[in-house]
């Protein structure tokens, strides 16, 4: 998952990380094997591993990349689940 600027269209200037993916081996995994990703200007207690930092008052847009999907995603038996707020 990369999050855009939307001004730019660009990465978010002054953020140490732009995106995640999967072989990131410091995210934590859910007991099925998922992620919950993050972002926002703060990171929630204890997932700064799985947490893109934007900046306050910018608009931005994720954007989701599949290298070598499998079956599910062709034949749409997997959904890219939608993003939901998370009040800290």
């Amino acid at each position: 998952m990369t999050l855009y600027d939307l001004e730019t269209c660009s990465f978010i200037r002054d953020v140490t990380v732009v995106n995640l993916d999967s072989f990131d081996q410091k995210m934590h995994r859910n007991a099925d094997g998922s992620v919950d990703l993050y972002f926002g200007p703060k990171s929630p207690a204890g997932q700064e591993a799985n947490w893109i930092p934007t900046v306050s008052g910018g608009v931005y847009f994720p954007w989701f990349r599949f290298y070598a999907p499998d079956k599910p995603l062709f034949d749409k038996s997997w959904k890219l689940p939608d993003i939901e707020i998370v009040k800290q």
